[in-house]
């Protein structure tokens, strides 16, 4: 059985991010991607949204990681020459009643540390956006978007230069976490013995878990899969920021992005499914779309939608349950969350309920991962 320091479970972003953080440390890393190549998953199926970290509960990890990736990311695009822009979103209040609630937004982004909101009139809005319909917005200056593909690449990178190395096609089948190292065993027959083992492999990270022999089951939370559809929008975008309504209980609303080539898209909306393999758009579920769109946007032609792409947020909080923190669970307690109990297994870090803002976060959690092992 071969021995290796470090084993990565996982090649999406925040996979990559981990293992490229490990490497820069010196540490020997191996990446075991169960697909043919990275980023196949939750990565490439998400808005590209860079978040300024406004939405989450003070004092959470998506809070604090968010603002700290947010800004690791943007001076990361802005050394590595990855295409990003920031150009800005509004978040709209489409009625009276949703105005209270965008003051209530300023003060928990300024509990995180986000103090660059603005409170904005319709006419301010509207000279920002002339094609938005709104009661009141709030300007976010510094929420953008980035060629995610791109930063993958970087990130897989940095990884290989510092003498890491990714594994295609090599789904973990099980492990052994009894002894003082993690013996894991792919599918294919390989088998390594491992000092630190990250299981970081998003949707699959609990059921992943759940095949780790020596890891007690009560530290591995059950999946709930909110599948986001997409639609995009034949024609030129009418806006150049990034339009939001006020969020929703299990998402942010169906919301107008742009990605960097100018195409616009809406979405997600929330469908909660039983398969992490549910990927098909019904072309039927835009007729919702309409109507959502038009409370800011009353312009939107009939037709002017198309099926697009869905993606599965890996959510570990069911549809009626308030929105999980991430879980970064270490051997001990408080080695992730303040006050979590620890799982016990020296050298496992298992990552659940890596949401959004996890690609923002990708590189602050990388960083955060790499702080935990050598505490």
């Amino acid at each position: 059985m071969d021995q290796v320091d470090c084993v990565v479970l996982g090649a999406g972003v925040v996979g990559l991010a981990v293992a490229r953080a490990l490497a820069l440390d010196g540490r020997e890393v191996i990446v075991l991607e169960a697909a043919s190549s990275i980023g196949t998953g939750t990565s490439s199926r998400n808005s590209e949204v860079i978040h300024a970290g406004i939405y989450y509960p003070k004092g959470s990890l998506k809070a604090s990681l968010c603002v700290r990736g947010r800004q690791m990311l943007y001076d990361y695009c802005e050394a590595r020459g990855i295409g990003y822009s920031r150009c800005g979103k509004l978040l709209v209040a489409t009625s009276q009643a949703q105005v209270g609630q965008l003051q209530g937004i300023i003060d928990k982004a300024a509990a995180n540390g986000v103090h660059d909101l603005v409170l904005l009139t319709r006419e301010q809005a509207r000279a920002l956006e002339p094609q938005l319909e709104c009661v009141a917005a709030v300007h976010s200056p510094s929420t953008g978007i980035v060629d995610s593909h791109a930063l993958m690449l970087a990130m897989q990178g940095d990884l290989e230069n510092a003498g890491g190395v990714v594994v295609f096609n090599t789904p973990l089948a099980r492990a052994d976490c009894s002894g003082p190292s993690i013996d894991l065993m792919a599918e294919d027959g390989t088998q390594l013995r491992a000092t630190t083992v990250v299981n970081a492999a998003g949707l699959h990270a609990p059921a992943l878990a759940k095949q780790f022999s020596g890891l007690d089951l009560r530290f591995v939370p059950a999946s709930h899969y909110a599948k986001g559809n997409y639609f995009t929008l034949s024609g030129k975008s009418p806006f150049s920021r990034l339009i939001y309504p006020v969020p929703e209980a299990a998402g942010l609303g169906v919301h107008l992005t742009i990605d960097l080539g100018g195409q616009a898209k809406f979405g997600p909306d929330v469908q909660w499914v039983e398969s992490p393999d549910d990927l098909l758009v019904d072309p039927a579920r835009g007729e919702a779309f309409y109507a959502e769109v038009r409370k800011y946007w009353p312009a939107l032609a009939d037709g002017a939608l198309q099926a697009g792409y869905a993606g599965i947020r890996p959510k570990i909080s069911g549809r009626h349950e308030p929105a999980a923190d991430f879980v970064i669970q270490g051997a001990r307690k408080g080695a992730g969350i303040a006050g979590h109990e620890g799982h016990g297994v020296e050298g496992l870090v298992n990552l659940f309920g890596i949401e959004s803002p996890g690609l923002t976060s990708s590189l602050a959690i990388g960083a955060f991962v790499s702080e935990m092992l050598q505490k």
